[in-house]
């Protein structure tokens, strides 16, 4: 390509992209312009016509679109063509009120178009035709899609909180990265202004048809006026010319402006996000031979009646039912209800037939097979490496495959979590089916069954796809069976972290660090600290939700002093001192002021004497009960609060503490006054006191 070549197309390009960015302003600039300065008849006849084109573009936008925010520029877009039609009908205005004495082609020739060739050159029945399109576009689209576009924006915003759960709760379970969580919820952003613009920008219709039925009058008598008084016209002669072109001129803003009712109507009234209009109507309302063929015996039956026209009736009625014959002769989609056993095998027994125990597995039940089956759109599996990945990502290890298989003992829709073959968690789940979960205070009934959340025990409902946008605008965490089953094998596999270590995945954590960091490595492990000994350390780390990411730092702290000591409990409690700013940042997060929940010092002196050393006295069964209870009441308040529930306590007694309050209050965590860094304060707040109250 030549150098002039190349420099046309960049100065093509150039004055594109200005062009593009100064459209708007010059777009309304020519629509008050056209309201301002006189037109002559033909560029009139130019605007009405790309008038009339844009109403159909826009029309065809809404149609052929799949989700709303695909058209997000339409309330802008309704606002602009109103005030082109509004502007059209000024400009024909004057037009028609100085010019329509020398005939019926004074304001152009679309508008005379309109009044002889749609309306036979009888303003009586343009009246009566331009009636029916106002009673048509003002009561019963503008007014319903008025009325869906007000619900949906405030059903929208009721249910922003509930979506934004829903994003933070797939992001949890590791079935979708940050950059996708973070273009969810702009998309609920964008989904909440969008409805809340169509909320407004449909009083623009509405505008649009009142000001037409006022101009309409306004052209009548100001044209009938000026015919008479100032060009001596007859009445007869002045209504046949003025009142035919105002009609005409009507119905030209008119038809447009239905054209944009019906697609604001498509838009508001948009359901679903895999079709557009045109696809979703023909999917669900022919595809049912059952409905094809009565509709076709009743058009028959309704054909053999004396005096109806037969040939049109007898010829829909075999129409439809050729659809009907067509579709039922379709072969239905397989449909896998069982997996059959392997049959039993005639030889002796080998050592093959021994299988070894997973040690993560997941079993379903015959109706959840298709949740894995890629062929029916299932990807369980997808979200089961999802939650793997995250896992990793975040505790420090990586876990162990999960086996899945299918169980014909269990029920249709259940499915149950193993680890090393005992099950650690089961539920159901319901494939094609959502499950609305109430995250607390949300008093709006559902139709669906009620159950609880498998993996929290949030109370919930499993609801069919209908009920699908209610609960979310009601608030309610609305998740699919997939996610359902992943989140819950997510929370399983974060509580039995340390169960989940095995002497194979810390060796692999092992190999995983050497090659990063292979001199730590080398001098600690094995040498100053055995694979068991370690493997110990970070399990008792991940009893504690503890997670392990920060290998090094472990390492470095074992090496500190495994000289001193090859107690792993007494490891464990060093490592922790070493991670002690990880440890309050995965409980607090970024702040620096720990609201912490204390022990009244008289209850935390007798424990001291009873847990701090072997040779004290055993601590009372009843104080123990009693600081149980106690902790357990603290911690639920201090999470209704939405504070992070966490008990300080000496360095002596923080393991017998945390052993003694693990069973009532998992989430309680423990901090050793050690433990707390240099760079954060403390603020005390409910007090653990040595009688209940």
């Amino acid at each position: 390509m030549n150098p002039q070549m190349k420099s046309f197309q960049r100065w093509v390009t150039t004055n594109a992209a200005l062009m593009t960015g100064v459209s708007a302003p010059i777009l309304v600039v020519a629509i008050l312009a056209m309201m301002v300065l006189p037109m002559p008849a033909w560029l009139l006849d130019t605007f009405f016509t790309v008038n009339i084109a844009v109403a159909l573009m826009v029309m065809m936008v809404a149609a052929y679109m799949t989700r709303p925010l695909d058209f997000a520029a339409f309330p802008s877009v309704l606002l602009l063509t109103t005030l082109m039609r509004l502007s059209l009908n000024v400009a024909s205005t004057r037009v028609v009120l100085l010019e329509g004495h020398t005939g019926p082609g004074a304001a152009g020739a679309v508008i005379e178009a309109f009044g002889h060739f749609l309306i036979g050159g009888n303003f009586a029945v343009g009246l009566i035709v331009f009636a029916i399109l106002v009673v048509i576009n003002f009561v019963v689209v503008t007014k319903g899609s008025e009325r869906i576009a007000e619900v949906s924006a405030r059903f929208t915003l009721d249910a922003m909180p509930g979506k934004q759960m829903a994003v933070d709760a797939d992001l949890n379970a590791g079935l979708i990265d940050e950059k996708e969580a973070k273009r969810r919820r702009a998309e609920v952003a964008e989904e909440a202004d969008f409805f809340g613009s169509m909320d407004g920008a449909s009083k623009f219709v509405r505008g649009d048809a009142i000001a037409g039925i006022l101009i309409l009058i306004i052209n009548i008598v100001g044209g009938f006026t000026v015919g008479v008084l100032q060009h001596d016209l007859t009445a007869g002669k002045a209504a046949d010319t003025y009142i035919l072109l105002a009609v005409g001129d009507a119905l030209v803003a008119q038809i447009p402006g239905l054209l944009i009712s019906i697609a604001s109507a498509m838009v508001v009234s948009r359901v679903g996000k895999d079709d557009d209009i045109g696809k979703q109507i023909v999917q669900q309302l022919f595809t049912s031979p059952r409905v094809l063929g009565i509709t076709a015996g009743i058009l028959a039956m309704l054909g053999l009646v004396p005096n109806m026209p037969h040939v049109v009736f007898l010829s829909m009625a075999a129409v439809l039912g050729y659809g009907a014959w067509v579709i039922a002769r379709r072969p239905p989609p397989p449909d896998m209800t069982a997996i059959a056993p392997p049959p039993p095998s005639d030889g002796e027994a080998t050592w093959d037939d021994l299988q070894p125990v997973d040690l993560l597995g997941l079993e379903l039940g015959y109706r959840l097979i298709s949740l894995v089956d890629k062929n029916r759109q299932g990807d369980l599996l997808t979200r089961i490496k999802g939650v793997r990945r995250k896992f990793a990502q975040e505790v420090g290890f990586l876990p162990p495959a999960v086996h899945v298989r299918d169980n014909l003992e269990l029920k249709p829709s259940a499915y149950r979590i193993t680890l090393r073959g005992v099950v650690v968690g089961d539920g159901e789940a319901f494939p094609g089916m959502y499950l609305a979960i109430n995250p607390g205070g949300i008093t709006t009934p559902l139709i669906g069954t009620a159950t609880t959340d498998p993996a929290f025990g949030l109370p919930a409902h499993w609801i069919d796809e209908r009920q699908k946008e209610p609960a979310q605008m009601a608030g309610f965490t609305v998740v699919d069976s997939e996610t359902v089953m992943a989140t819950h094998l997510s929370h399983l596999m974060q509580v039995q972290a340390a169960r989940l270590l095995s002497r194979t995945e810390t060796q692999q954590l092992v190999e995983h660090v050497s090659r990063q960091a292979p001199k730590l490595i080398e001098e600690v492990v094995p040498k100053m600290v055995s694979i068991a000994t370690f493997q110990k350390v970070l399990q008792l780390l991940l009893e504690e939700s503890v997670h392990i990411r920060d290998i090094r730092t472990i390492v470095e702290s074992l090496a500190e002093h495994a000289g001193s000591t090859t107690d792993p409990v007494e490891l464990a409690r060093r490592v922790r001192i070493a991670l002690a700013p990880a440890i309050v940042q995965q409980i607090y997060g970024a702040v620096r002021e720990l609201n912490v929940i204390a022990i009244e010092p008289g209850l935390e002196r007798m424990l001291v004497q009873a847990l701090g050393n072997n040779t004290g006295p055993a601590l009372d069964p009843g104080v123990a009960e009693m600081l149980t209870k106690s902790a357990a009441d603290v911690a639920l308040k201090q999470e209704e609060l939405g504070v992070p529930a966490c008990l300080l306590v000496p360095d002596s007694i923080r393991n017998a503490i945390a052993r003694l309050v693990k069973r009532v209050a998992p989430r309680l965590q423990v901090l050793a006054h050690s433990e707390i860094p240099e760079t954060h304060t403390i603020r005390i707040g409910p007090i653990l006191r040595g009688a209940l109250t």
